[in-house]
């Protein structure tokens, strides 16, 4: 009888533990954390909903530095491996050409308009020149087909800067890369409803992401979640440590209970705590 009791209990022990295996977050030092805390980070840049400043551009990187504003943009390759800044798999919504960004080498990317105006996609270091530590930035990595290229240049490029900043992605290898990689940087992962995701993906790995199970080999530091509810899972994450970072904002509203906030087409104040 004594050795059932026993392994009952070790059965239930193992039982409550698993959550926490499963769920529990990175460890990273607070003073790494804390200028992220009560932050307000501009997305794609302090860019205006007209598209007179248009996203991931220059000016709309400029505009959130000078205010003081944290600043998320989105990293990807061009076909030539150059780490350019840019949102979309595909150049159609922004630009109106039919041609995914890897298929274009640097020189063909950069005559493109974004959004009809004046300015056109930057290099990652020219965005970094431009804000020069001026603003916190999350740094997205965009899943592709050469995720280890883009992670490899992407740290090397901030290994060379001098300025804060964060990495986050949906996609949980790039993630993980980081996590054996770099492991002093800040890094997240994004999520959202299992809803959002795209149709073709897996649905075991939608599942996965929305409810935070990829913590298990990312251990990110913070969880970006789309705004709105939030899965129990990813609340107990959140309570095991993970930094609550909600996406996009169109309101003040959204930093309650939040540690940081990314925000676009209102002017909130640069910092709420």
């Amino acid at each position: 009888m004594k050795k059932i009791h026993a392994v009952a209990i070790g059965v239930a022990a193992a039982a409550a533990a698993l959550p926490v295996i499963m769920l529990a977050p990175g460890k990273a030092p607070r003073s790494r954390k804390e200028p992220f805390m009560g932050l307000n980070c501009a997305h794609r840049g302090l860019h205006l909903k007209d598209k007179s400043v248009p996203e991931n551009s220059l000016e709309a990187f400029r505009l959130a530095a000078e205010l003081g504003y944290g600043i998320e943009l989105d990293v990807q390759l061009s076909k030539d491996g150059q780490v350019v800044v840019f949102h979309d798999d595909t150049l159609n919504r922004v630009c109106g050409v039919d041609k995914r960004v890897d298929e274009l080498d640097y020189a063909e990317l950069k005559t493109l308009s974004l959004c009809g105006t004046e300015y056109t996609i930057p290099l990652f270091t020219e965005v970094l020149k431009l804000v020069d530590g001026r603003s916190n930035l999350i740094v997205e990595l965009k899943g592709g087909r050469r995720n280890n290229e883009l992670c490899e240049k992407t740290r090397d490029i901030l290994d060379y800067y001098d300025g804060i900043f964060c990495v986050e992605s949906f996609h949980p290898g790039i993630v993980r890369w980081f996590r054996k990689n770099a492991p002093d940087y800040l890094r997240g992962q994004l999520a959202m409803p299992v809803e959002d995701y795209q149709k073709s993906l897996n649905p075991l790995l939608k599942f996965a992401l929305s409810y935070g199970f990829t913590n298990l080999i990312t251990r990110p530091h913070f969880i970006a979640y789309k705004i709105g509810p939030r899965p129990l899972s990813i609340r107990f994450a959140e309570l095991l440590g993970a930094m609550k970072v909600g996406w996009t904002s169109h309101e003040a509203k959204s930093e309650k209970g939040r540690h940081c906030v990314i925000f676009e087409f209102y002017t909130p104040w640069v910092r709420y705590k």
